[in-house]
């Protein structure tokens, strides 16, 4: 079965509710990383001082290609700010995952 990397960046603020939303799915498996960007509207202005690096969070986790649907609604409803959502709330990118190994048995799953 193919299996797809979903990577989601999402606000700090909203990453306990992503993984959360994605355990309750039945999908445990995430792995976080701490990230700093900007997105389309250049970082955000206060004043005189543009902050161009605003903090993020990316979640990578691995899913059978049929489950995608799922998980991308899955983030997006828990990622997103209010009703409506906000500049900011983040993006979701998809790509095909080629191979995988377990590292401590040496096993490529199938």
């Amino acid at each position: 079965m193919s299996k797809i990397l979903v990577r989601s960046v999402v606000r700090p603020e909203k990453v306990h509710a992503v993984m959360g939303a994605l355990l309750d799915a039945g999908f445990p498996a995430v792995t976080k990383i701490d990230v700093f960007g900007r997105g389309k509207q250049r970082g955000l202005k206060v004043g005189d001082v543009t902050y161009d690096e605003l903090p993020k969070e990316m979640l990578l986790t691995v899913v059978p290609n049929g489950d995608k649907d799922i998980v991308v609604d899955t983030i997006m409803k828990s990622a997103r700010t209010g009703d409506k959502g906000a500049f900011g709330d983040g993006k979701i990118f998809i790509s095909s995952v080629e191979e995988i190994y377990t590292i401590s048995s040496g096993v490529k799953e199938a």
